[in-house]
């Protein structure tokens, strides 16, 4: 090879393509996953990008149109998010339908109401038998009681509450 007129071995490590940014990755034997996340917040969004990018086939559904477009002026949805946006409401089944809810592994309900992550985790559990549903539930009360009736749920009032007595702790034991 000449470079300005000289030559020159080529060098291996300029032959290879760059290595992509280290990204939550499934497993190459595990196929991907099918996902429905209700909620085009700071969470969904962030989850939507984080499972999009670890090559799982995403659709995001918020009842406002105007949530994607915020989501990619954080950085979060940006051009490379591969997913669907589906604008409607999680809790009906039209839009369910239209988001692929029929063929859904996974379900996640991260919405800013309690009431709306309940009712579309239980349709997507009971109705349309999704395997794995997350809902996000902020009332401590309500979070224990739908877990016992077989929900899983995620209550940040609780873990945040837990995660700030470690650090609190921790800081104490020093």
């Amino acid at each position: 090879m000449k470079v300005n007129g000289k030559r020159t071995r080529q060098n291996p490590s300029n032959l290879r393509p760059p290595r992509p940014k280290a990204v939550h990755s499934r497993p190459y034997n595990q196929p991907a996953l099918k996902l429905v996340i209700i909620g085009c917040g700071r969470v969904g969004s962030q989850i939507a990008a984080n499972m999009d990018k670890a090559g799982h086939e995403v659709v995001i559904v918020d009842r406002d149109p105007n949530a994607f477009s915020r989501a990619s002026t954080r950085g979060v949805l940006t051009r490379e998010f591969k997913g669907d946006q589906v604008v409607g409401n999680g809790t009906d089944v039209d839009v369910l339908r239209r988001a692929g809810i029929e063929r859904a592994d996974g379900f996640v309900a991260v919405t800013e109401g309690d009431n709306r992550n309940i009712m579309a985790s239980q349709i997507a559990k009971d109705v349309y038998k999704v395997p794995h549903v997350v809902a996000r539930i902020y009332d401590p009360e309500r979070a224990e009681a739908y877990e016992k009736l077989g929900l899983h749920t995620i209550c940040p009032t609780i873990e945040g509450a837990r995660h700030i007595e470690r650090v609190l702790l921790e800081r104490e034991s020093r």
